[in-house]
């Protein structure tokens, strides 16, 4: 009986797949369509993604695309949405296991799927697909974002066999186009380096874009790209993939050309010496893979980001932001109570809101006067804060400013009493010498344990200091010397599990503290991903503050997230540039300074506080306005970029001159995303005191149609030049 049962409910499971030939299912925003169908037999295919479709009853005519045209359509192309490995697809699968009986194939039929809505502007949809010969089953998740143009999907797997399964692949998502030629645009890093773009063709055959570091993950490739479809990718016209995985671990970009021309882009995390063992009955959940689909040039892709950004995916995404002086580059590890509270004091002169003190206030049998000792050690250092934090916090009030404070609780320096006390916690090899990058190693967050310490550094901080009011979070090392104490026989899943470990610190942490704002740092920008910025408010883009490099840096960045994400500091690298320059090219971002007001003159003091009452007046339109980035870095000796508040009332035009060229002829700048009816009044900010404008155009008003069409002449033939213009609309 109990095995009729078994074959009755067997054929009814495979008679629903079959009757489910030509389903299909729709994941729109208002601007792109996802269509996905499923074919005769019963496996579910990508028909569409592209432009949304205007009339529903031309969906019903999309081809599904099928290898062999088993549905009978002509084509050799197999779309499959989540193809296993081992069937008759020739090329990547998304998905990889050996089974108890060791057999490695895999083959998803689908089953069901739903769809809900999440709001009004959001609808969440699942689909449920399940292997016919093996207890497996994958539900695949796609969250579409109507106002923002933004389509988010992973994909949860499960399976029921006797034992524990080992996959070997397991990609968030696959994605199909076809198109004449294909352009990719990648963003390469390293320490001072970050976000630089590049662009190559894709030809037949794999482009991969990887990272194996474990921790300080991006350090060398950061995990988004662009996709020019048909033409390299362009600012405002033109078809444009952008696509980023929220992991802040090793992730995989597969970029594969087929036979017949086709491209198709897996996602997800790198599956290098991350063979991943499952238990019957526990899902496995990828990471979030985030596109928009433009057909209008990145421009138009990028504001699609920064708007999904702030309101669904970035901590307090519609929140303020805190200005901020830091005291790294001022002191170094050399500082004691009384720098400090100077320091505090400058910072209510300048105008910001926050003091933040840097690295080297802690440890006590190891000081940490360097960063060769102390991390792990999170007490504070008695020789050079005999009063502890708590002063430190009082003396900031009664300068008139906040307090915030540097961590980086992931790792431990040999040099320390954490060391000492719990070897076992460090990520090292048992059997071999030991290399030290930065001279420290990186904690295994596998480890249960080490995940309540970390958290613990946070929530001690906060329970003695509950008026802490900052936190920068620092993670400057890869991880090296692979092993982990705590997994012992599991290695292979050390990579996985030390990020899971990760989410889960800083999931306690938000819960706790959900009001705290919060920095990512990682040696610069090496963590850069927007799994992680649900729990951080900003993230630090580099170290390298050269206000040149920074528009180079700032540009790529801007690519993906919004202003309010990115920090930018007033400091003394590149003193050959004036502290209008380097200020300037800060404003574009969230402000701060980290630099001694004695190291400028009044006059330099002067137009920095001047800067930051602008800039504080300007907060709505910098950090919530619309990005249009008008003139690129990277094609002419000029950058100009604009942002344009929501209501199109108030813009902030920069401009900067970077190394022109002897007698350039220089051009003027077309403004973007202003009312045409509109008329604004022109006016050039952040000016040196006594320094009068010689901006042409400078107090005159023109129509939005007029700049947009006409423009402004912004540029000059000065070396390192900067100008910042205000665009108010009249009133009536």
């Amino acid at each position: 009986m109990r095995k009729f049962l078994s074959l009755f409910f067997f054929f009814c499971l495979t008679g629903g797949i079959y009757q489910a030939n030509g389903q299909t299912i729709r994941i729109s925003t208002h601007e792109t369509d996802l269509i996905l169908k499923v074919a005769q037999n019963g496996r579910l295919y990508q028909s569409y993604l592209g432009a949304k479709l205007l009339q529903e009853s031309d969906i019903a005519k999309l081809p599904v695309y099928v290898r062999g045209g088993t549905d009978g359509s002509v084509s050799t192309r197999g779309w499959e949405v989540y193809p296993g490995s081992g069937a008759e697809d020739y090329f990547e699968p998304a998905f990889s296991i050996q089974h108890n009986d060791g057999n490695l194939t895999t083959v998803l039929n689908y089953v069901s799927h739903q769809t809900r809505p999440l709001d009004a502007n959001v609808t969440e949809t699942t689909v449920l697909l399940k292997d016919k010969v093996y207890p497996v089953e994958v539900t695949l998740h796609y969250i579409s974002y109507a106002n923002e143009n933004v389509i988010k999907t992973w994909s949860e797997i499960l399976h029921k066999e006797k034992k524990p399964v080992t996959m070997s692949s397991y990609y968030s998502s696959m994605l199909y186009f076809q198109a004449p030629t294909y352009y990719l645009t990648e963003f390469s890093s390293d320490w001072a380096k970050e976000a630089q773009m590049s662009t190559q063709p894709l030809f037949f055959g794999k482009k991969v874009i990887d990272t194996k570091l474990g921790s300080r993950a991006a350090m060398h490739a950061h995990p988004f790209f662009q996709i020019g479809l048909g033409q390299p990718v362009e600012e405002n016209k033109g078809d444009v993939l952008v696509g980023t995985i929220g992991w802040t671990g090793n992730f995989r970009f597969t970029f594969e050309v087929d036979n017949v021309s086709n491209l198709r882009i897996l996602s997800g995390i790198n599956p290098y010496a991350s063979n991943y063992e499952i238990q019957p009955g526990e899902p496995f959940v990828t990471p979030e893979f985030i596109f928009a689909l433009s057909t209008e040039g990145a421009g138009k892709a990028s504001r699609n980001f920064h708007q999904w950004a702030r309101n669904y995916q970035l901590k307090d995404g519609k929140g303020d932001r805190l200005t901020l002086l830091n005291n790294w580059e001022t002191t170094y590890f050399d500082f004691n109570e009384a720098k400090l509270e100077e320091l505090m004091k400058e910072a209510k002169d300048l105008g910001v809101d926050l003091f933040l003190l840097d690295d080297g206030w802690f440890g006590n049998k190891y000081p940490r006067v360097n960063d060769r000792a102390g991390l792990g050690d999170w007490e504070v250092m008695k020789s050079k804060l005999p009063n502890g934090v708590p002063h430190l916090i009082q003396s900031a009030q009664k300068a008139g400013v906040k307090f915030g404070i540097w961590i980086e609780p992931e790792m431990v320096n040999p040099q320390s009493e954490l060391m000492e006390k719990h070897p076992d916690w460090a990520i090292r090899l048992p059997n071999r010498d030991t290399y030290y990058y930065r001279n420290q190693l990186v904690l295994d967050m596998s480890n249960p344990k080490v995940q309540d310490y970390v958290f613990g550094i946070v929530d001690r901080l906060m329970t003695e200091n509950p008026e802490l009011a900052f936190f920068k979070w620092d993670c400057n090392s890869p991880i090296t010397n692979i092993y982990s104490p705590y997994l012992k026989e599991r290695q292979e899943q050390l990579y996985i599990d030390h990020v899971r470990g990760i989410y889960k610190v800083f999931q306690r942490v938000k819960e706790k503290y959900p009001e705290v704002p919060m920095m990512l740092c990682s040696g610069g920008g090496a963590r850069c991903d927007y799994e992680a910025l649900k729990y951080f408010t900003e993230f630090w883009c580099s170290d390298n503050t050269d206000p040149v490099e920074r528009l180079y840096i700032q540009w790529g960045f801007s690519q993906i997230f919004p202003s309010k994400a990115m920090d930018a500091h007033v400091t003394s690298w590149n003193k050959n540039t004036s502290i209008k320059f380097r200020t300037d090219v800060a404003m574009m971002c969230k402000l701060g300074f980290d630099i001694s007001l004695k190291e400028l003159s009044t006059e330099e003091q002067t137009f920095c506080q001047q800067a930051v009452t602008n800039y504080k007046r300007l907060k709505p339109v910098i950090l919530d306005g619309d990005l249009y980035r008008l003139v690129s870095p990277y094609e002419t000796n000029h950058t100009s970029v604009m942002q344009v508040a929501p209501a199109k009332d108030k813009a902030v035009l920069y401009a900067y001159d970077i190394h022109p060229r002897f007698g350039e002829k220089l051009f003027p700048v077309r403004l973007q995303g202003l009312s045409p009816e509109a008329q604004y009044r022109i006016e050039e900010i952040n000016l040196m005191p006594g320094q009068k404008s010689n901006l042409p155009a400078n107090q005159q008003t023109y129509s939005g149609d007029y700049l947009m069409k006409v423009g402004l002449d912004v540029f000059t033939t000065g070396k390192t030049h900067s100008r910042i213009i205000e665009l108010t609309e009249m009133s009536h």
